[in-house]
């Protein structure tokens, strides 16, 4: 990969996570290539590895465009992480440390402040501070970079569509708790993985309830 291609993905991605580039931006790239100092062909393989990892899609007579974030493509990255997370924890759990376990029963303790104090955006980078502790301690550095690429690209999406964190706030919070409880009891692989599992895609069902009952 040359040094260019990864110069324009990394802008590229940036703005798109930051929200430079909000849903269905159309990204030409003549001009992006001129903006950036590149010629076409850095921006064009960029754009190909933006839309590998689903941050763009291409669509007929349109070109390339930020991907489209909707419910339905808010729930697919829920069911996506949350397979993902199941399985990094599981794999995580053998190397967690008791500061780790430290570390996590004061982020849940941050995460009841939140709750509390209304904070939802406070209470969205608690919760994922309290995942990517286990992240970083999964032994395969392939999984950890795809569950970063799914944690980010949920993110992206609270941006722009309802997100229900706060309706979850203290069940989350409790199932944390009872997360943690497994972790220091060193718990089969497979319950941790079931729980971690369950606990993210729980917020889905959060999310339709929530629906429901403003219909």
């Amino acid at each position: 990969m040359s040094s260019k291609q990864q110069r324009v993905y990394e802008v590229l991605r940036r703005r798109i996570l930051d929200g430079t580039y909000p849903p269905g931006y159309r990204l030409v790239i003549d001009a992006l290539g001129q903006e950036l100092g590149v010629s076409p062909m850095p921006v064009r393989e960029a754009i190909r590895r933006l839309e590998a990892e689903h941050w763009v899609v291409y669509q007929r007579h349109a070109g390339a465009r930020v991907a489209p974030r909707d419910a339905g493509s808010w729930a697919e990255a829920i069911e996506a992480l949350g397979v993902l997370e199941g399985y990094v924890t599981a794999r995580a759990a053998p190397f967690v440390t008791e500061a780790d376990l430290a570390r996590l029963r004061e982020l849940d303790a941050l995460m009841l402040r939140d709750v509390e104090a209304l904070d939802v955006l406070a209470l969205t980078e608690h919760n994922e501070a309290f995942h990517r502790v286990l992240y970083e301690r999964c032994p395969n550095r392939m999984l950890r970079r795809e569950v970063e690429l799914a944690a980010q690209r949920l993110s992206a999406m609270r941006s722009t569509i309802y997100f229900p964190m706060a309706g979850r706030g203290r069940s989350a919070i409790e199932e944390h708790a009872e997360l943690i409880a497994m972790l220091e009891a060193r718990a089969p692989a497979d319950e941790l993985e079931r729980f971690a599992r369950e606990h993210r895609l729980k917020t889905i069902a959060a999310e339709r309830r929530s629906a429901t009952s403003v219909a």
